[in-house]
């Protein structure tokens, strides 16, 4: 949605008197403008992702995966994420931020397991706050709440990858305290070398 131009203020806004004190600005940018500047001021809410949210996980991993330049490897659809996050045998979940009533960014996780610890572990799939909501502590809380999920169910780790060209978002996992394994690599085997090496079982 685009304005012809630029919008003009009449007076400075204040949402506390009046109910129509959005009508201080005009052209649909400026009272979207308005409307964040409005959700910014309320706290963010997050909240499980549900059967009716499937729509906005599958934009938020479409988003993501444009930001990290992998859009064309997106082939996820309504119906699988149906089956893996709300099926009857389920392997991950998700969590959705909001602010306000907007749609601010989202979590996906699933549970591992460490050898080592004998426990469970949370691994963080996806996290990705939308370029508006971004400096503002949501990543932290995300992080936070998926933490608080991870201590009260006894699990021993949180575990997730960063592109290291993603410089944001290792400042911000630096200043949760997390370390970087930089002697492991991911290996990952897909596609046609899979199938073939499931041929040779």
């Amino acid at each position: 949605m685009r304005s012809s131009g630029r919008f003009s203020r009449k007076s400075s806004y204040d949402f506390g008197t009046g109910p129509s004190r959005l009508e201080t600005f005009t052209g649909p940018i400026a009272v979207l403008g308005v409307l964040r500047s409005f959700a910014m001021t309320l706290a963010f809410r997050l909240q499980p992702a549900t059967e009716q949210d499937l729509p906005v996980v599958l934009q938020f991993i479409r988003e993501l995966a444009d930001y990290e330049k992998l859009g064309d490897q997106v082939t996820a659809t309504e119906s699988d994420l149906y089956e893996t996050l709300f099926g009857p045998e389920r392997v991950a979940y998700a969590v959705l931020a909001y602010a306000g009533a907007e749609p601010a960014g989202f979590a996906v996780y699933f549970i591992s397991f460490s050898t080592f610890l004998a426990r469970p572990g949370l691994y963080l799939e996806d996290l990705y706050v939308r370029p508006e909501w971004r400096r503002q502590g949501l990543g932290r809380k995300l992080l936070a709440h998926l933490a608080h999920i991870a201590i009260d169910r006894g699990f021993g780790r949180m575990e997730w990858s960063v592109l290291d060209w993603n410089e944001m978002a290792l400042r911000v996992y630096r200043g949760v305290g997390a370390t970087a394994m930089n002697d492991w690599t991911i290996q990952r085997l897909t596609g046609e070398p899979l199938k073939a090496l499931a041929k040779s079982a």
